[in-house]
């Protein structure tokens, strides 16, 4: 079985996953494939998925875990992750345990700075994925990439 870096905060180990080279093909692919990791906790939870060229996931790195309504994340934390992967792209997503998956003012900023950390670096952010009660909301979808 094919074997992708998983990427703890204080770690990188190999680990088999049944996310290994699924290929993303839009944010309903990627909800599909990843709600199971988010959906139904109790606080905020953030993952980072890094994708080769051929958009095929090549490691899954749960980034920060917040409290009810909000996570810190900082694009230093996401992107260093993407390059000790190898990463051609990233998504980013993480959950509202309200299940309301509107975005929130922080949502839209910290989107902002990843797109543009993501563009300085060369890694390019494919899309900020939100979950909540069965239903998704897509930056990338809404425009707001």
């Amino acid at each position: 079985m094919y074997r992708i870096p998983v990427v703890s905060l204080r770690l990188v180990r190999e680990k088999s996953s049944s996310y290994a080279e699924k290929q993303i093909t839009d944010s309903r692919a990627t909800y599909n494939l990843f709600r199971s990791l988010v959906e139904d906790r109790d606080r905020e939870h953030l993952w980072l998925i890094c994708l080769d060229t051929k958009n095929r996931v090549n490691c899954l790195a749960e980034i920060a875990i917040g409290s009810l309504n909000a996570a810190i994340v900082h694009p230093r934390e996401v992107f260093k992750t993407a390059l000790l992967a190898n990463a051609a792209t990233v998504i980013v997503l993480h959950n509202h345990p309200s299940g309301d998956c509107a975005p929130s003012h922080e949502d839209r900023t910290i989107t902002k700075r990843l797109v543009e950390a993501g563009k300085l670096l060369g890694v390019p952010m494919l899309d900020h994925i939100i979950i909540g009660n069965g239903r998704f909301y897509s930056f990338a979808d809404e425009g707001g990439l």
